[in-house]
């Protein structure tokens, strides 16, 4: 059974290299975002202190799906900073390691930072995903409404451009 948590900064120095592990899975299996192959264990590290501070600073909420104590799924949501969007978040980083996809883990993450998101006042997140990829096919089914497409917007993780669909999701 998994069991999804939110992370505090300091949590994230005990799950630090589960963490690494499953971003370089994702990277390494196609996922688009924000790497490009080959990409190690070690690279992700720099990556996840980073999110760290900003978990900190209560810029950023994380949370995390464990299974069988080990930490196999993640998701962000990046809480807007600016004067004028006190009400925004920006959801981030969608990941489950390939060896756990098909236990609902993406749904109850999604779930446990949507809750979170509001309870901090967010009252909409928006999110980017590579078009064509699988992680396009789930937001909808989550509820979350497809905008647009912006044609060429990053690589593939092996080269090569993708566009990327927007979506947005009312939340509290």
């Amino acid at each position: 059974m998994a069991t999804i948590h939110l992370l505090s900064a300091e949590d994230i120095t005990s799950r630090l290299d589960d963490l690494c592990g499953v971003l370089a899975d994702c990277v390494n299996g196609g996922a688009s975002v924000g790497f490009m192959q080959p990409f190690a264990v070690d690279d992700a590290r720099a990556y996840w202190l980073q999110v760290q501070k900003s978990v900190g600073l209560g810029h950023t909420i994380i949370a995390v799906a464990e299974h069988e104590g080990k930490t196999v799924g993640t998701v962000q949501v990046g809480l807007a900073q600016k004067p004028n969007q006190p009400h925004r978040g920006d959801l981030m980083k969608l990941l489950v390691h390939r060896s756990a996809r098909g236990l609902g883990l993406s749904r109850k993450l999604m779930e446990a930072v949507e809750v979170e998101a509001a309870r901090l006042g967010r009252t909409i997140l928006v999110l980017d995903t590579a078009t064509g990829s699988e992680a396009e096919a789930i937001y909808p089914r989550f509820g979350w409404e497809r905008v647009g497409v912006i044609p060429d917007y990053a690589l593939w993780p092996q080269g090569g451009f993708c566009g990327t669909t927007l979506f947005y999701k009312r939340v509290g």
